[in-house]
């Protein structure tokens, strides 16, 4: 679609999208805002930033507008979940912005602020609820919230809900819904257990995906050191040392790595924190903000917790351990460098991750170049195939 126009939406809707600078519509926009309008069930996979906000909210907007009921005491007609406060409060202050000239309310649900304000909003009326699945859980044992009267259910970056532990409150939540309802699914990933609860809340889904861009920031230095697996740690403290390193973004493949590396670096006297999806959602934010005010100089964290971070001023991204998913690795780098700066992205490869690094060296269409400026330096081990071929775990880690 060539303008937003094409889409059919009310008038008010473009209105506020011309107000916002908003012309033409990113491609997850484009797939997805047709099927919500016709009422069909959708499976979106988008990252953080391409525009999958107004591909929901715009058609979930211009369906209730158009559907003339008004909003019922405790009695939303639009949930989307989300699996973060932040989240939820962007998602709600989009939806605001849309529906400025509409006769629809809407509000958010959060944890971590009093309930009693949201208890009070939802006794009024509203037509879209915008929750956190805690919150709302909260709030329906209560007796304040009820899910029996929601048309439209929007469930935002699924793979992140299920990797922060409320896969079970879905499905109390899912278990409350009309079984008459439009449903959306928004992940990032698709690994098993999405596809299975995809499976579960959707019928015959029309599939809107966007690819992660497969190149990746021009002003990046990248560099990849070859390193025993038992010498990571002592050349990642010593790196530190480098003051150049003013302000550090590191990645670990695992929540339980994510916490090793953070408290080996804070025992040197660095400051450090860590952040994953076993951490609180206070203790998250507590960590971001230091962060982004410099009162810690590193934070170390799993791929899904750092998703959507947006800090400036991050000198260097460091890949403690390679991703199993090499578009992984084009939107952990992608943290540094923004703005125009310069920026650094710097890859341990321990003998067991090479094929992790020939991946990610397909999807970036380049060779990242080798340091061997390093003490540990490991040499890449020599073509022995008679070897390789008596060894099923070697054959097993092939790239196919």
């Amino acid at each position: 679609m060539s303008d937003f126009q094409g889409f059919g939406l009310v008038k008010p809707i473009l209105r506020a999208l011309k107000s916002a600078g908003y012309t033409h519509p990113t491609p997850i926009q484009d797939q997805a805002i047709t099927p919500l309008m016709e009422h069909k069930d959708l499976l979106g996979i988008a990252q953080t930033g391409t525009g999958k906000t107004a591909a929901f909210a715009l058609p979930t907007l211009h369906l209730l507008a158009t559907g003339g009921k008004k909003a019922l005491r405790r009695e939303p007609r639009g949930l989307i979940l989300a699996p973060t406060r932040e989240l939820a409060g962007q998602i709600a202050g989009s939806i605001h912005a849309y529906s400025e000239d509409l006769p629809l309310r809407s509000m958010v649900a959060v944890g971590g602020v009093s309930i009693r304000p949201q208890m009070q909003k939802l006794n009024r009326g509203v037509h879209i609820l915008v929750a956190t699945p805690g919150r709302l859980l909260d709030l329906m044992k209560q007796g304040h919230a009820s899910l029996r009267s929601v048309q439209i259910f929007i469930l935002d970056e699924a793979d992140r809900m299920l990797d922060m532990g409320f896969i079970h409150d879905v499905k109390k939540i899912a278990a409350q819904l009309p079984d008459r309802r439009q449903t959306a699914l928004f992940s990032a990933t698709m690994p098993k257990n999405v596809k299975l609860l995809a499976d579960k809340l959707l019928t015959k889904p029309v599939l809107a995906e966007v690819t992660p861009p497969a190149t990746t920031v021009e002003k990046i230095e990248q560099q990849v050191l070859f390193v025993p697996q038992n010498k990571k740690m002592q050349l990642l403290i010593e790196m530190l040392g480098d003051k150049k390193i003013q302000r550090a973004l590191i990645f670990a493949r695992t929540k339980y790595g994510a916490n090793r590396v953070s408290e080996k670096i804070t025992k040197t006297g660095i400051n450090a924190d860590a952040i994953h999806g076993n951490k609180s959602q206070n203790a998250r934010q507590k960590a971001l903000d230091k962060f982004r005010t410099g009162s810690i100089r590193v934070l170390v964290a799993t791929d899904i917790a750092a998703r959507g971070i947006d800090v400036e001023g991050i000198t260097h991204v460091i890949n403690f351990d390679l991703p199993n998913e090499p578009e992984n690795y084009v939107h952990r780098i992608g943290r540094t460098a923004r703005a125009g700066r310069q920026g650094v992205a710097i890859s341990f490869c321990q003998a067991n991750e090479r094929h992790y690094l020939k991946n990610i060296e397909k999807v970036i269409r380049q060779t990242i170049p080798v340091s061997k400026n390093h003490p540990y330096h490991e040499e890449q081990p020599v073509k022995n195939e008679a070897n390789n071929k008596k060894s099923p775990a070697l054959e097993n880690n092939k790239v196919k």
